[in-house]
């Protein structure tokens, strides 16, 4: 909407107030791309510039408290223009905003299936790799377990799966993707344990977006080095998705990316293996959807996401041995709880972080002085947007509890709104 002001006469200027999140946004539902809502809905911003002056011909359509030019359209020329996001999930009305632009508005049919983007992305699959070998960078998550199976159904056997152990996962990851990829894969798939590399590069390293470079470049080092091994592999497989890709990319007017994801931000540009992204332009919800049509085991599409870089973005600061210890432990009792208070498939992500700072208490008659957890549980669909989970009390103190009492290291508990 900003870009369609400024090329036709109106003007955007820096926003005195900020709106991010939802906000309240005033609908006039006579407008074409806005009818069949009402008159007031939850839309959800984010911006930090706005229109200060509308442009030739257009006409105002929607506004919310700091937006007095949430939506405009000039119906002549078929230009409309929304200050908010209708394609995210919390912009409850907002996939009806869409339906009209596209059906009503452009006159457009639905043909686009999941089923049709299996068939179109094999074919491409095959065009790209031809008779060559693929590695597989699997992390046993959502994104590289679906940009597996797929590629598995385009190559077959000249899918090779390497699993990084960088000391970094969940507790007990290894063994699981040990168990379940093992049976999909037999021999093709090749446990690497790194861990001594990765927390060896990491030492000493606390800002968030080195952490992630170096995750990057060494993830490569390593599959590159089993590569060489395998001989005769000439692709990459990643399980990129549409967000890791718009967070990695500085826009215009903007000096920073949001962050760099080590699958977008991390590759070196002397990489001696093309890239295959099968994932690359769906959304994480699509993803699901993806790996339900080609028949993964809900064990795995229903995972919570978890990120690339593992418990390093997870560990503020430094990242050493004894924190990490102190997290994994912590963040299994969160995740142990949430699944027995039946919230785990309804909760978008819900993990432990590790700060570093140490701070007092009491435990018994004696006084502590040790590490701080957050526990920090949020909702999304499509890995654009999050809004916090309005938890429980009861389970909050449990959880609370539980990593008192059971974690060495860690006496305090708290919760990230």
């Amino acid at each position: 909407m900003q870009l369609i002001a400024e090329l036709f006469g109106g003007k955007v200027a820096p926003s005195k107030n900020r709106e991010f999140g939802l906000a309240q946004v005033s609908v006039n539902s006579k407008s074409c791309l806005l009818k069949g809502l009402n008159l007031k809905e939850i839309l959800w911003m984010s911006h930090g510039d706005k229109l200060s002056r509308l442009p030739k011909d257009f006409k105002i359509t929607a506004k919310s408290s700091n937006s007095p030019y949430a939506a405009i359209e000039n119906v002549k020329k078929q230009i409309y223009g929304v200050q908010f996001h209708p394609e995210v999930k919390h912009s409850v009305c907002g996939r009806k905003i869409l339906q009209n632009f596209i059906f009503d508005i452009c006159k457009e049919k639905q043909d686009w299936t999941m089923k049709s983007y299996i068939v179109d992305e094999i074919k491409r699959i095959k065009d790209q790799v031809g008779n060559g070998k693929v590695l597989c960078a699997l992390s046993g998550g959502v994104d590289s377990s679906v940009a597996a199976v797929m590629l598995g159904k385009a190559i077959g056997k000249r899918l090779f799966c390497v699993y990084v152990d960088h000391g970094l996962q969940k507790l007990g990851e290894t063994q699981r993707v040990k168990k379940v990829f093992g049976k999909v894969f037999g021999k093709n798939l090749i446990i690497k344990d790194a861990e001594k590399i990765f927390l060896n590069k990491l030492k000493g390293v606390t800002d968030p977006e080195q952490k992630r470079k170096i995750i990057g470049h060494t993830f490569i080092e390593v599959f590159d080095a089993q590569a060489k091994k395998l001989k005769g592999i000439d692709f990459l497989l990643q399980g990129t998705i549409y967000p890791d890709v718009i967070e990695s990319v500085s826009i215009k007017g903007s000096k920073q990316p949001i962050k760099s994801h080590h699958n977008v931000g991390g590759l070196p540009e002397k990489m001696k293996m093309k890239v295959v992204e099968p994932l690359k332009f769906l959304f994480k919800d699509e993803v699901r959807l993806l790996g339900k049509e080609l028949g993964i085991a809900p064990e795995i599409l229903d995972r919570q996401p978890f990120p690339g870089p593992g418990l390093a973005i997870r560990c503020l600061g430094e990242i050493t041995h004894e924190k990490l210890k102190i997290l994994k432990e912590a963040d299994d009792i969160v995740t142990q709880e949430i699944r027995k208070a039946g919230l785990y498939e309804k909760i978008w992500q819900s993990f432990a972080i590790i700060l570093p700072v140490k701070t007092v208490g009491v435990m018994g008659d004696a006084r502590t002085y040790e590490r701080v957890i957050v526990l920090r549980a949020v909702n999304s669909v499509d890995a654009m947007t999050a809004d916090w989970v309005k938890l429980p009390y009861d389970l909050l103190g449990i959880i609370s509890s539980r990593i008192i009492n059971e974690v060495k290291g860690a006496n305090r508990v708290v919760y990230d709104i």
